[in-house]
């Protein structure tokens, strides 16, 4: 790796977290500076603006939050099974630093920042199209009833899933996450065939 792709990937690394907490308007390039100890015009120097940076600060931080939620998954045979991997790491893996970073580039860009925006919804979509692609294997499989929309199906996860931050957050307490994994293993018990 060369040094200007080092500082690049140092610089990301140390914006990232603090772009997901203070959200695109409330992070300065003053505080990235900070953080990464270099002058303002070496972040210009791998960044021509800083919606570049937040862009590829959002593709960090959901890229290490979807590997985390994915992990151990190939190792499960069967389709619910991998699902309730999927949820149990989604639930009880720590969250990327300030939080999911897409509820919050999807709650800090809804009318704010079009590239982000753009972002986030690529983002879920392939999260959707991921969850859904295992609802249809295992339908092919006969693992799962034949009448299920696989696109429904991880929506429905989706929406508890980050509807559950959502609010855990704002309550300032945890136990919607919890109770949203509870009920989507029950969920997903009922699904099979």
């Amino acid at each position: 790796m060369s040094k200007g792709t080092e500082t690049r990937s140092r610089i990301i690394a140390k914006a990232a977290p603090l772009f997901n907490r203070k959200g695109y308007e409330g992070c300065t390039m003053q505080d990235i500076v900070e953080a990464v100890g270099l002058e303002k015009g070496s972040l210009y120097g791998h960044f021509p603006n800083k919606e570049a940076l937040a862009v590829a600060s959002f593709e960090y931080a959901w890229n290490e939050t979807g590997s985390a939620r994915m992990a151990k998954m190939d190792n499960i045979p069967n389709t619910i099974g991998k699902l309730k991997v999927h949820v149990a790491n989604v639930v009880s893996l720590p969250s990327f630093d300030g939080g999911c970073p897409l509820l919050n580039a999807i709650t800090d860009n809804d009318n704010g920042n079009p590239a982000l925006r753009k972002m986030a919804r690529k983002a879920l979509k392939e999260w959707r199209l991921y969850l859904q692609q295992i609802f249809k294997d295992g339908q092919d499989r006969g693992e799962i009833r034949a009448g299920l929309d696989p696109q429904e199906a991880a929506t429905l996860m989706i929406a508890l899933l980050e509807g559950a931050m959502a609010l855990d957050r704002i309550d300032g307490r945890s136990g919607f996450l919890k109770g949203a994994g509870r009920h989507l293993n029950s969920y997903l018990d009922t699904v099979a065939s």
